[in-house]
């Protein structure tokens, strides 16, 4: 099912994630593999509840295992790895399912990715849809033992010089990846108009507190772990600063900010557009608030060196100085988006991270309990 998003006026075709382009992969294969016979085509229900039916391409049968690709369609969204085929290849084995990557595949070799170092970098939501889809293949055929994935994507090093993997500390080809299986194809202003759009409809219906989350994380983490309403909530991506800006202008009383540590530790330093290519610093920020709690030079060159937010907070946790240095970064994001209001508007945030061990919530401003009674009050 071809899915369409109107963006300003101009109707432009979502794609499909590699992530799906796995999944679909694995379960032909595994079809193929169990019933031996080639399959032409292969549906799979992604996390948004959209069926994809995908062609099957460069099919391989053998007495051990079946192999076959599935062509990456980013539709009218600009990815590197449009195009791309997105092979699997899968034999059977004892039982279980184990997932690797082959040639064209990254590896992470840096800590606090969404896998460990030595791992393949295919991410935590693509292996679950993989999984899931060899499971109702073992289920349709009765099929009792488990499955060996290997997925490779032929070029995946070269593409991967125009990401920021090799920066990340994925090493040898692209990562697998996709939150919900979908490619939406938007413009950066068309994003913001969007957004402003999502605020102004609230406002219609009668909302004056809204909830900002940049991106799926901050949803997801808002409804799932703190449960609170999506009812009055608008995914501002990383345009935490235009949707602040709308927000007042027009008449909102209250806003809560949810965030994961990676976006707004950049309000840190005043960056209220979190996207990538408008700069980054985050490893910098922590390092000054780490500085000022009082962190030596071994930890700061090893937050300078860190992959992502979440591996620096680790060792900044390991050094015992986590609390402190998010107390400075707490003071740095209460200036930041004080900056933006009026008097009459009231602000707060709390900052997570993915990490369990530093148990999920980092810091939060202090009125942040009482925003979230609003939303909670709504369920």
């Amino acid at each position: 099912m071809e899915q369409i998003r109107n963006v300003k006026g101009k109707l432009l075709r979502c794609g499909y994630t590699t992530g799906a382009c796995a999944a679909a992969a694995a379960k032909a294969a595994g079809i193929m593999l169990l019933c031996g016979a080639p399959v032409d085509r292969v549906s799979i229900t992604t996390l948004k509840g959209i069926v994809l039916t995908l062609d099957v391409l460069d099919i391989q049968l053998a007495d051990d295992y079946a192999s076959c690709a599935i062509r990456k369609d980013s539709g009218d969204d600009p990815d590197v790895t449009d195009g791309a085929l997105i092979f699997s290849r899968v034999k059977r084995i004892s039982h279980g399912i184990t997932i690797d990557g082959g040639k064209g595949v990254g590896r992470v070799t840096k800590p606090g990715l969404d896998q460990p170092v030595g791992a393949a970098a295919i991410n935590s939501v693509p292996r679950e849809m993989i999984t899931g889809e060899l499971l109702k293949v073992a289920e349709k055929y009765g099929y009792q033992g488990g499955f060996s994935v290997v997925i490779s994507i032929p070029g995946g090093e070269e593409l991967a010089k125009r990401t920021f993997n090799p920066r990340l500390g994925i090493e040898g080809g692209i990562s697998v990846i996709g939150t919900t299986g979908i490619v939406e194809p938007m413009s950066n202003q068309a994003i913001m108009d969007t957004v402003r759009l999502e605020l102004r409809q609230l406002k219609a219906s009668g909302m004056c507190d809204v909830l900002l989350t940049p991106g799926n994380y901050g949803e997801t983490f808002s409804h799932k772990s703190l449960g609170l309403s999506m009812k009055s909530h608008v995914n501002c991506s990383n345009f935490i600063g235009d949707a602040i800006d709308g927000a007042v202008e027009l008449g909102f009383s209250r806003i809560l900010l949810v965030g994961h540590i990676g976006k707004l530790v950049k309000l840190g330093i005043g960056a209220v557009n979190t996207h990538s290519s408008f700069g980054d610093g985050r490893m910098e920020t922590l390092l000054a608030c780490a500085l000022t709690a009082g962190a030596q030079l071994p930890l700061l060159r090893g937050i300078l060196d860190s992959a992502t937010t979440d591996a620096a907070l680790m060792l900044i946790w390991e050094a015992g100085l986590l609390e402190k240095t998010m107390a400075q970064l707490g003071k740095r994001i209460d200036a930041c988006l004080g900056r933006r209001l009026p008097e009459h508007v009231t602000i707060g945030y709390l900052c997570f991270t993915n990490t369990q061990l530093l148990n999920n919530v980092l810091i939060k401003s202090d009125n942040a309990n009482d925003l979230m009674n609003i939303w909670r009050i709504k369920e």
